[in-house]
């Protein structure tokens, strides 16, 4: 690999959400502040947003470093469950031995007994859940049965959702609506800014002990920001070929056209995959559309020839 070649300790550009290369750039702030500031007031849901690798697991992963004591967090990366999965994980993340046969009336009431000790301690419940929108409408209608559960004052549990544009989709069906008129905070992570490429590639070449300055030129940087619509995972991407590709040749900066062929072999995927689909359906489909559109279009023309005068 090109760590040696180019005075690294890690690799730079890994789709892992590690939070040792989180950076904190206007958007990432903004939604951490509102986060904090929720949690403070003590709202019941809050939903955090964004396209597909915009950086919001590594939000909720920064999140997550960033509460103090005073707070108990349960979280689940993955919360394709049932409305009893989804209890019993929750039980799992605040370490209470339940006894499942019991059903989910006996579940929820060793639930809320938990949150209700550990409020008593001085301490909130965070429950935050990941790819929500992958959240079955059932599910979704249990926790909200799950955050009713109340003092006078505060909520004993409360919810961050994390998720793709289509949470909102799903929250904004009928059947949810009571559910989203209780999101009273919510934010959408925006894509990188042009000027905020440069520094998320310099940021996390200089995390993974990149020594010297300038390793992608502008032109590669311009390029690459341009290329991935400013979205952190296709930067990350393209940046790890074009590293590979420099490091083949030898050279010892990633220009505009180390990019320029990591976009080629990114697209020349993109083309593989979708001839592998079309070869994975019978060839008698092909061959029979074939057909039909010769004989439409002979049709065509003898019925043009014949019509002329």
């Amino acid at each position: 690999m090109y760590l040696a070649f180019f005075g690294m300790r890690e690799l730079p550009f890994t789709l892992i959400p590690n939070t040792d290369f989180f950076l904190e750039l206007d958007g990432q702030h903004q939604a951490l502040q509102l986060i904090h500031h929720a949690l403070e007031s003590g709202e019941a849901f809050i939903k955090i947003t964004g396209e597909v690798g915009t950086g919001k697991t590594l939000l909720c992963r920064r999140l997550l470093d960033t509460l103090d004591d005073s707070f108990v967090t349960a979280y689940i990366p993955n919360p394709f469950l049932t409305p009893d999965g989804l209890m019993l994980a929750l039980a799992d993340e605040l370490d209470l031995d339940v006894q499942r046969e019991r059903g989910r009336h006996h579940i929820l009431n060793q639930i809320n007994d938990k949150l209700i000790e550990i409020r008593e301690s001085g301490r909130q419940v965070i429950f935050l859940l990941d790819e929500a929108q992958a959240l079955p409408e059932d599910s979704l209608e249990a926790l909200g049965l799950l955050t009713k559960l109340e003092t006078e004052s505060k909520k004993r549990l409360q919810v961050v959702l994390f998720g793709q544009a289509e949470l909102n989709d799903l929250l904004a069906r009928d059947s949810l609506r009571q559910l989203q008129e209780r999101v009273t905070f919510s934010y959408t992570l925006p894509v990188l800014s042009e000027d905020d490429v440069p520094r998320y590639i310099n940021h996390r070449l200089s995390r993974a002990g990149f020594p010297g300055v300038n390793l992608f030129s502008p032109q590669a940087i311009q390029l690459l920001g341009k290329s991935s619509q400013g979205i952190p995972r296709r930067i990350n991407i393209l940046a790890h070929k074009a590293l590979l590709l420099a490091f083949a040749r030898g050279d010892t900066q990633v220009s505009h056209l180390h990019v320029r062929r990591a976009l080629e072999d990114s697209e020349d995927k993109r083309i593989d995959r979708h001839l592998a689909r079309i070869r994975g359906k019978p060839i008698w489909i092909y061959l029979l559309l074939t057909a039909v559109l010769s004989c439409a279009l002979t049709l065509l023309l003898v019925y043009l020839f014949t019509s002329m005068p």
